[in-house]
């Protein structure tokens, strides 16, 4: 098996150097903190911790954004649609109730994982006593 000669190596590596790369690890403390009070409509404020923000996905990729959200009791993300994309909501702690796609309320806990699809609603109450924290995926269809 031959072996790349020293130039062929220099300019492989030289092309890989000139596409920007896109961040495979998102640190905890290196998460951008954004809080956005009435999400959705919702009551207070829900408090995030994102990887990235959908302005700042490159638009030919799927995933638009990934964050940390933390529900204070009896605040909510009000009842929203999903016009051109889908969301993912991974359960962590807490105990709320999902209002899905047919309106129908849907208790969720830890655990749990909870998915809309282009052009469907939901919606996240916090019922418990403690914050409702979920990780949520959004991602372009």
């Amino acid at each position: 098996m031959a072996r790349p000669t020293l130039s062929a190596a220099l300019a492989s590596a030289l092309a890989l150097a000139c596409v920007p790369a896109l961040a495979e690890v998102h640190a905890r403390q290196d998460l951008q903190v954004i809080d956005k009070p009435h999400l959705g409509g919702g009551t207070g404020t829900v408090h995030g911790q994102f990887a990235f923000t959908r302005d700042k996905a490159p638009a030919d990729h799927a995933l638009r954004e990934i964050s940390w959200l933390t529900i204070a009791p009896g605040d909510s993300i009000g009842t929203h649609t999903h016009a051109k994309d889908e969301d993912a909501y991974v359960i962590v702690s807490g105990t709320g109730t999902f209002t899905d796609a047919d309106g129908k309320q849907v208790p969720v806990k830890a655990g749990d994982i909870t998915v809309v699809y282009e052009g469907q609603s939901h919606g996240l109450v916090n019922i418990g006593t403690e914050p409702l924290v979920l990780v949520d995926v959004l991602a372009a269809k």
